[in-house]
């Protein structure tokens, strides 16, 4: 875990560089000692700073201006404001571009992807690599002694493109002729008697440009998120050489990168870092209007979909996470703006915070006159002035201050867990299960299908811990039962025989194994098990199938009289049934069609000290409720009768104390009542059990409770 303040961080990302443009008769001191001003003012303890003008630090091949970052630093500590300094090797200079045309990344092989973006460079090129290295080194080397910087970001949001160069393919082959030994070997893994892609020697690999075969596909995309991990490993590796002990090394994610394999990435850094944006206004309302088949793509719309990405940072390294960037104001693009109403500020920060954040950063300080980001929305407008933004994030600023060390690094409570498969996601983006309403291949499959057991344990009031399958290994069995009663695994298709049994074991030792569409059906290479499904776990979970269907339309989902599950009349299976052959295990609920009904919907059966359920369709939202709320019958927030519109979100602060975040996501004020005694954070004030507690319109409160020194 990285050595951080005892409080969350507070701030923006700040481009004191920019000033010239803004204002060409404004004094960039007076501008610089105007700004620090009023972040002191907003209560701001970090900046991040520097990734994003190479050009600025190397105007030309070997010339470097080092020293105008001075002045920010220096005026930055003297208002007790810490630093982040990231490494500018995510935009490269046009003068890099011009010298190094073969640096430039390839969309296809031989297609170049043009300059005048970002991200563009194939970051494997020894050329790329020598210039890379030379600039991190001189800007690190630089200002590693600076007091104020606390922690470095190296390059920014990472895996944006994946790259057919021809250096990278060979770099492909040579690893696959590492891992597999030779060509036979991998025609048999691969199944490339298929179409007559038998290879005779390593030459005749084609490239992945218009590569039809699976096996070949996990392989290719497995292969370029370790390029990213390799290539931000080697960056933190040459930052810690110049580091002061105490300063973290870690980078911005944005989590729906292709290019991106979370938990291995973050591996290889001090903490994990992500750049969460998401709809305001009306998006963040509830109850939830969005439709289920709204994409969550780089933002997120619906208070449930902010809540999973913040679980999602949280799960890549098991631990507290830093928000680099975030909605300041209005995101995303001139067509689209949306700042956020009253109160939304307040609202979506404290929810991070109680999901595990330890910093929030805003994206960025000053709203951009030029460029492609000219509206997105900064803390300051365009004019520079403070407005309505600035006051709505200064308030936050000082309830922050006022919490102090007891919510920095909570960790948040869940009470379901939710296994994530990153290559199982990969597969369907290209091979999905799932069809789009025009009947085209929905390239979202995945999380068509593991949202809807999120959003249903949300909807419910119930906590989700995300557990990437490769964490599983981390823990025993027993220990998984004990840390995480109820684990639900949806579209865990690309899966190993070791995390299959590991499953297994899991149920054994108490444990209660949710399996959803999809889960066991294929192996490693993604190949279709020989195996009955849901392969090797057939007998512990006493059913079977052979057959499966897509659903054209939703399908009513009747419960079994007498059974565990209560369910609303509003249940339904959407998207997708499998037809399960029960062999030893107790039916839950049917499909209630002339058809579908000869299977059942939902089947359970004990193992061992455990239980395993087996979820043969896509849950509608009455169903994953209702099936949220029979896996884990009592939420461990312990709020009771919660209106619609209102959260309860909890952890345990680092010096044990419970922490309690209530929101009301709603313009109409809402009442709630205490369950245990609290104090409110924010003023000190004492609440006893069973008093009635008022929120207003768009509204956070924050309590704890229990003695401070547990």
């Amino acid at each position: 875990m990285a050595d951080l303040p005892a409080r969350v961080l507070f701030g923006a990302a700040y481009y004191h560089e920019y000033t010239p443009a803004y204002d060409p008769e404004l004094r960039p001191d007076e501008r610089l000692k105007t700004d620090l001003d009023l972040m002191a003012d907003a209560h701001f303890t970090v900046i991040r700073v520097g990734e994003s003008v190479w050009s600025t630090w190397e105007p030309e091949n070997g010339r470097f201006d080092l020293d105008w970052l001075q002045p920010v630093l220096d005026g930055a500590h003297e208002r007790g404001i810490s630093v982040i300094l990231g490494t500018p090797t995510y935009a490269v200079p046009p003068w890099l571009a011009r010298q190094y045309p073969e640096i430039a990344g390839e969309h296809a092989t031989g297609t170049r992807i043009g300059w005048g973006g970002r991200q563009e460079a194939d970051f494997t090129h020894p050329a790329f690599r020598f210039h890379a290295e030379r600039v991190i080194r001189k800007v690190v080397a630089r200002y590693a002694d600076h007091p104020a910087v606390i922690g470095w970001q190296v390059d920014n949001e990472p895996g944006l493109h994946l790259f057919h160069n021809q250096g990278v393919f060979q770099r492909f082959t040579d690893q696959l002729r590492e891992k597999y030994g030779d060509v036979e070997t991998l025609n048999r893994e691969w199944g490339l008697v298929y179409w007559s892609h038998r290879l005779s020697t390593w030459a005749d690999l084609w490239t992945p440009d218009g590569n039809s075969q699976p096996q070949y596909d996990v392989a290719w995309r497995e292969f370029q998120a370790r390029q990213v991990t390799e290539f931000i490993g080697w960056q933190a590796d040459i930052v810690r050489e110049y580091a002061r002990p105490g300063q973290f090394v870690t980078t911005c994610i944005s989590y729906t990168r292709q290019g991106v394999a979370d938990d291995e990435l973050s591996a290889r850094l001090d903490i994990a870092s992500g750049n969460p944006y998401y709809d305001m206004q009306d998006g963040l309302l509830l109850p939830d209007p969005t439709p289920d088949e709204h994409e969550q793509i780089w933002k997120t719309t619906g208070v449930w979909s902010m809540y999973q990405t913040a679980d999602w940072m949280f799960s890549s390294r098991q631990e507290p996470f830093l928000v680099t960037e975030t909605n300041a104001s209005s995101i995303g693009f001139p067509w689209d703006n949306r700042p956020g109403y009253d109160g939304q500020w307040r609202q979506t920060a404290w929810a991070h915070v109680a999901r595990g954040a330890r910093m929030i950063e805003y994206w960025q300080w000053q709203t951009l006159r030029f460029g492609a980001e000219t509206y997105w929305g900064g803390v300051l407008p365009h004019s520079g002035r403070p407005g309505r933004t600035y006051a709505e994030i200064a308030r936050l600023g000082a309830e922050f201050e006022a919490a102090g060390p007891l919510v920095a690094g909570l960790e948040p409570d869940a009470d379901i867990a939710m296994v994530y498969s990153t290559p199982s996601k990969w597969l369907m983006q290209k091979y999905p299960p799932l069809a789009t309403a025009d009947g085209q291949p929905d390239s979202a499959a995945y999380h068509r299908i593991f949202d809807p057991f999120y959003r249903g344990a949300f909807d419910a009031g119930r906590q989700v811990r995300i557990v990437h399958a490769r964490q599983l290994g981390a823990m025993t069995p027993e220990l998984t039962a004990r840390r995480h009663p109820v684990l639900v695994a949806p579209a865990l298709y690309v899966v190993d025989d070791a995390t299959i049994d590991r499953l297994t074991a899991y149920a054994h030792a108490g444990g209660h194994l949710v399996l959803g569409p999809r889960t066991a059906y294929a192996d490693h290479e993604a190949r279709a098990r020989l195996e009955p499904a849901p392969g090797r776990l057939v007998e512990a979970a006493g059913v079977t199938y052979d057959e499966f269907s897509n659903l054209l339309r939703d399908i009513p989902v009747r419960t079994t009289p007498d059974g565990p599950l209560d369910l609303p009349d509003d249940a339904t299976a959407r998207r997708w049934a499998d037809g399960l052959t029960v062999l030893d295990a107790e039916v839950v609920a049917s499909y209630d069609h002339p058809h579908f009904g000869r299977w059942p919907a939902i089947t359970t059966r004990r193992h061992g000290a455990g239980r395993i359920t087996c979820v043969g369709t896509v849950p509608g939202r009455g169903l994953a409720r209702a099936l949220a709320e029979w896996l884990a019958p009592s939420a461990r927030n312990g709020w009771q009768g919660l209106p619609e519109s209102v959260t309860a979100t909890t952890g345990t602060s680092p010096d044990g104390r419970r922490v309690h975040v209530v929101h009301n996501w709603r313009w109409e004020p809402a009442r709630v009542t205490a369950p245990v005694g609290l104090t409110d954070v924010l003023d000190d004030s004492t609440v006893p059990a069973g008093t009635a507690l008022e929120l207003g319109a768009w509204d956070v409160r924050v309590f704890v409770t229990g003695p401070a020194d547990n």
